[in-house]
């Protein structure tokens, strides 16, 4: 789970870094300038009918890949390096020479954007859509918290704010806070990652291996970060732009190549504004996301960013989201699991229930 967290975390982080624009309250807009109005949850649930459309043809187009990909998706290598070179079919069908062009255009721009970011602050606001918990097309959570980045490898991200869907009243969703549900809080500081459960009054510290201290920490589950590097994302993950509810957006999609990614997301969608280069918005899908049996997905918008802020030396930044649980607080040390490490015991305590501690 942490992992995932961290996944969602560190592309909100870039996608903060380069647009700070205050949020839409019913869904993200374009520019002031565009005069775009907000995006509603039919269109936000569009994404995902278009997604999955084209999965669809790619598999009507190539079903013997496509079975190759399922079964890849449930195969486990026994070791990482193994892992690392897995991958299945591609998801959709090859770009044309100027799609080609165009996407190149567009990861060099954010390339150029993500490597200027040194301190970043900003606020979040996320609505987390599940057909188990809601009814189609309203959100099933509402949180609201911030994140904060401190180049390269410290990072903090903390929901301060969770509300549940309750029902419906008079047609309009219902949403309340539960006692002891705080949601989502983990800091980086480099060396360790530190997972704080404020319910439980519990931090969980993991010491990180030498090669995922430094800048290759946020690079682990998702290079769509900081020095972001376009010819790597395009090593390992399949990128293309998509048709956008709004015509005045782009909406990159990138599909992880490999099996350890497959475990944490099915697919990442970063709303554009093709004249500025600028995100306006995040879409995370879940890693058994189908858009008409488990459409599950979180809806990211940003406000409050500020990036490279002067105000105070790095240290007084680090030390102000990177805390020390207080001192009635339980610490819980654990060898530290990569993505598919921790994919593969969760297989092994669901098929062998001696195993749940």
């Amino acid at each position: 789970m942490m992992r995932f967290l961290m996944i969602a975390a560190s592309t909100v982080l870039v996608v903060g870094s380069v647009s700070a624009q205050a949020p839409a309250q019913g869904g993200y807009r374009g520019q002031a300038a565009g005069g775009g109005q907000p995006l509603t949850p039919a269109q936000q649930h569009q994404l995902a009918q278009q997604r999955a459309a084209g999965q669809q043809a790619a598999t009507q187009a190539n079903p013997t890949a496509a079975g190759g990909a399922a079964a890849q998706n449930t195969a486990r290598p026994a070791n990482a390096a193994a892992q690392a070179t897995v991958a299945p079919a591609a998801p959709f069908p090859a770009l044309t020479p100027v799609q080609e062009q165009e996407l190149t255009r567009l990861l060099q721009a954010w390339e150029t954007q993500s490597k200027t970011v040194q301190r970043l602050e900003a606020d979040f606001t996320r609505w987390h859509y599940d057909l188990t918990a809601a009814p189609a097309g309203v959100h099933a959570t509402w949180a609201k918290g911030e994140i904060r980045y401190a180049a390269p490898d410290k990072g903090m991200f903390r929901v301060n704010e969770l509300k549940f869907y309750k029902g419906m009243n008079e047609g309009k969703p219902q949403y309340e806070a539960i006692d002891g549900m705080f949601g989502e809080y983990w800091a980086c500081n480099g060396k360790q990652l530190l997972d704080y459960d404020r319910g439980e009054k519990k931090c969980t510290v993991q010491d990180l291996p030498p090669e995922l201290q430094g800048t290759q920490i946020f690079e682990s589950p998702l290079p769509f970060v900081f020095n972001l590097d376009a010819t790597k994302i395009r090593q390992r993950y399949w990128v293309r732009t998509v048709p956008s509810p709004k015509p005045d957006m782009v909406v990159v999609e990138a599909w992880p190549k490999r099996q350890e990614d497959r475990s944490q997301y099915r697919l990442v969608q970063v709303v554009i504004d093709p004249q500025t280069f600028l995100p306006q918005a995040l879409l995370m899908y879940a890693p058994n996301f189908n858009a008409k049996t488990a459409p599950a997905w979180d809806h990211y918008e940003f406000s409050g960013v500020k990036k490279n802020s002067i105000i105070g030396g790095l240290q007084q930044f680090v030390d102000k989201f990177i805390e020390k649980p207080d001192s009635n607080w339980k610490i819980v040390r654990e060898r530290y699991q990569p993505p598919a490490e921790e994919g593969q015991a969760q297989l092994q305590q669901a098929t062998n229930p001696a195993l749940r501690r």
